[in-house]
């Protein structure tokens, strides 16, 4: 059964590049590719990003196997280590709000 998790990363980004990217490449490193059919094959995700100046700070919301999770939290940041247009400052696992938790429910339903 899976379990809804958070995950937060804030990166170092340039204002004017691309924030969407990094949500691009978590998709990539978890699904594939970033633009695929339902349902992600490890872990339904989504990505939210609010631009602070020169930051920019990622909200991952995921639902995964309990034993999968590891290796999700891994691609996440692996996916964020590996950008060319920013640097991640700093990443670790979060728990998920009461106002996140009907979306993580939904993700969890997912697959």
């Amino acid at each position: 059964m899976k379990r809804s998790y958070a995950h937060d990363a804030t990166l170092a980004m340039a204002p004017g590049e691309d924030e969407h990217a990094p949500g691009a490449a978590i998709t990539t490193a978890l699904c594939g590719h970033w633009q695929h059919e339902p349902p992600c094959p490890l872990a339904p995700h989504y990505t939210g990003a609010t631009r602070d100046g020169d930051r920019l700070r990622l909200r991952i919301l995921f639902a995964a196997e309990e034993s999968d999770e590891p290796e999700v939290r891994r691609r996440i940041e692996d996916a964020l280590s590996a950008g060319t247009r920013w640097r991640l400052v700093e990443a670790a696992p979060s728990d998920v709000t009461a106002d996140e938790r009907a979306h993580a429910d939904r993700l969890a339903t997912k697959g």
